[in-house]
């Protein structure tokens, strides 16, 4: 995996992890685009996102303003969201 674009949303995740699962269906609920990192698929990602988050706990959405949520709740990222004028 390469690192993840500067203009991007990226969530790195995985498909068993309910709070990844909450967080994907959030994004595509409010037609949000991003890039999804399966850490399962692509296990050396999971280097990226604890490089990012410092944590290994996911999901890691990092924001197109380079910053980051380690497991956010849904109102963390809708705020974030908003802040960024993504929605």
């Amino acid at each position: 995996m390469t690192s993840p674009a500067d203009s991007a949303l990226t969530v790195f995740g995985a498909d068993w992890c309910r709070d990844c699962i909450r967080t994907k269906k959030q994004l595509d609920s409010l037609g949000v685009e991003y890039t999804y990192v399966d850490l399962v698929v692509d296990p050396s990602a999971a280097d990226i996102a604890k490089e990012i988050s410092g944590r290994t706990n996911i999901p890691v959405v990092l924001y197109p303003d380079s910053s980051h949520h380690v497991e956010p709740s849904n109102a963390d990222v809708e705020s974030k969201l908003r802040e960024l004028s993504l929605i």
